[in-house]
């Protein structure tokens, strides 16, 4: 298992390994972030409400049950307004 750490700590995750693959489970705190993707990415919140600004898109809300995709090779962002937890999937 994995521990990552970013923006001096206030995006953290643990990694693993599900039958859908290779995963994290983390926690945003309050703030805006920018993330890159290498993979295919797909994030579901299991906690909280974020906001999300896709490639080419506008900001949405994401709240907790939904999930968004994120194609490889692209950056996109998150708006975080309270603690927010996800799990992520790679392809």
């Amino acid at each position: 298992m994995n521990h990552n750490v970013y923006f001096e700590g206030k995006v953290q995750s643990l990694s693993l390994e599900t039958a859908a693959g290779k995963a994290t489970v983390g926690v945003i705190t309050p703030g805006t972030y920018a993330f890159s993707t290498s993979t295919e990415e797909r994030m579901v919140i299991t906690s909280g409400t974020l906001g999300v600004k896709l490639p080419g898109g506008d900001w949405q809300q994401m709240a907790e049950g939904k999930q968004f995709i994120v194609a490889a090779n692209q950056t996109f962002e998150v708006e975080a307004k309270q603690d927010v937890s996800y799990i992520c999937y790679y392809k």
